[in-house]
């Protein structure tokens, strides 16, 4: 069933991924045969990837060959502009602020006091997700960060419903970065797309041009791998 209405997503709930890439083509090549996705092109420029017809996840051309490959997550939010106060108030700085996308909503660009970044989406026709939590489409994120209790301090006042509430069943986690990571590795979002088979995901990534950065190991919320894409774009295959 797809999970697209707008009670879904409180403030402070993952609601939307989109990777920035130097070669969006190339990018619906390396998804599309990895997650059964097809794709429509969007008035903003940007492409919408689609599960069995319901929105995904975005493909965006990166402007600047500087800036980095990489996928960003959104979390909703009923009010952008009011929470980019809240964010600077807590120590996190706001790259972009709020602006329209369309009729769709607004988005921001922001990040933690670490220097993580992350994304705001306040919805207006479209809320988010179509499918979560199924073969193909998000199913988590997680925040390595070096000071996790930090994180939790920062993150539980932004969003303090979305992950610590009465009725609270979060897609977002925070972990320590540990010597897994290169050493100059900064603190940084992963983003997890769910699969029903994680050995044969890995196998699909690798045939398509991609890498295994991290090989499967378990965490609290499955079993994970962290890989690339074929542009070097990271993210995680999960299996639960």
């Amino acid at each position: 069933m797809a999970e697209n209405r707008a009670s879904e997503y409180t403030e402070g709930t993952p609601c939307w991924v989109d990777a920035q890439l130097p070669d969006v083509e190339a990018g619906k090549r390396f998804y599309g045969e990895l997650f059964g996705w097809t794709f429509e092109d969007q008035p903003q420029g940007t492409v919408r990837a689609l599960k069995d017809g319901e929105p995904v996840a975005s493909l965006d051309h990166k402007p600047d060959g500087r800036l980095p490959t990489v996928w960003t997550v959104s979390f909703a939010t009923p009010d952008a502009g009011a929470l980019c106060a809240r964010i600077r108030a807590g120590g996190g700085q706001v790259v972009s602020p709020p602006l329209p996308f369309g009729d769709l909503g607004s988005t921001a660009l922001v990040t933690d006091p670490e220097g993580a970044v992350f994304a705001l989406w306040q919805g207006a026709r479209t809320p988010g997700f179509g499918r979560r939590h199924e073969p193909g489409t998000f199913a988590w994120v997680q925040l390595y960060t070096r000071d996790t209790e930090a994180a939790n301090t920062f993150y539980g006042d932004l969003f303090h419903d979305a992950l610590f509430g009465p009725d609270a069943d979060p897609d977002f986690g925070r972990a320590p970065v540990t010597d897994v990571f290169a050493a100059e590795m900064p603190p940084h979002f992963l983003v997890h797309f769910a699969v029903e088979d994680l050995p044969a995901g890995l196998a699909r990534v690798a045939r398509l041009g991609g890498r295994v950065q991290v090989p499967a190991f378990d965490a609290s919320y499955g079993t994970v791998a962290v890989v690339t894409d074929d542009q070097g774009a990271s993210f995680a295959l999960l299996r639960r």
